[in-house]
């Protein structure tokens, strides 16, 4: 694979280099700023970017950015993020185009040689490969944010019907109950996802948003 790797310390930019080479791939080039990683990306079109989160100026997220924008530039480029602590919200935004061929993993993965090898192939190959530790916490964040928890099966059911269209009557048919019965499922529906009284109709409609991004 022809490959490109983007981190300022030197060291590790250096031993991944050697570690890709000693097992037959092609580093194209080895940089140490987004800017650059950018324009060697776009010059190269490698198989696969292999980047670090934090580079200069600020050591934040520059290298996420740069690979976020690697991807807007050249789409579906596969880049794989290294990372050294677990920072959720990274991984969303690598996520976020549901393009594939992207991974995020911590840096002592990279012990691991066969599994960090494998790691890379896979991405390269158009694969999603997340740390475990990225998934539990992703998880984790998910079922906590999700407003969708609080309501029971019955009114997951009800708000399923409401997406489909169907009109409260039409619920209580389906479900064998009285009208009554809805609109107080609905009621309940509407103060759970914390939506403020307004006409029905917004309301309803607000609520089936949430009900298809959750």
């Amino acid at each position: 694979m022809r490959v490109v790797i983007a981190d300022d310390a030197v060291l590790l930019r250096e031993g991944l280099v050697r570690l890709l080479s000693e097992h037959g791939h092609r580093v194209v080039a080895a940089v140490g700023d987004g800017p650059a990683l950018v324009e060697a990306v776009t010059e190269h079109r490698p198989d696969v970017s292999i980047v670090d989160v934090r580079m200069p100026p600020t050591h934040t997220d520059e290298g996420l950015r740069a690979a976020v924008r690697i991807r807007e530039l050249v789409p579906g480029a596969p880049v794989l993020v290294l990372s050294q602590y677990v920072e959720v919200s990274y991984a969303d935004d690598l996520l976020a185009d549901r393009a594939g061929a992207v991974g995020y993993l911590l840096k002592d993965r990279v012990a691991a040689i066969a599994e960090f090898l494998d790691a890379v192939a896979r991405v390269a190959g158009g694969g999603t490969v997340l740390d475990p530790e990225v998934v539990g916490q992703l998880l984790v964040r998910r079922r906590r944010d999700d407003p969708l928890r609080q309501l029971t099966p019955r009114e997951r059911q009800v708000l399923g019907l409401m997406a489909e269209g169907r009109s409260n009557t039409a619920i209580a048919r389906l479900l064998v109950v009285t009208d009554g019965a809805v609109e107080k499922h609905i009621r309940n529906i509407f103060n759970k996802l914390q939506l403020a009284p307004d006409t029905e109709q917004h309301r309803r409609v607000l609520a089936v948003l949430t009900y298809l991004r959750g």
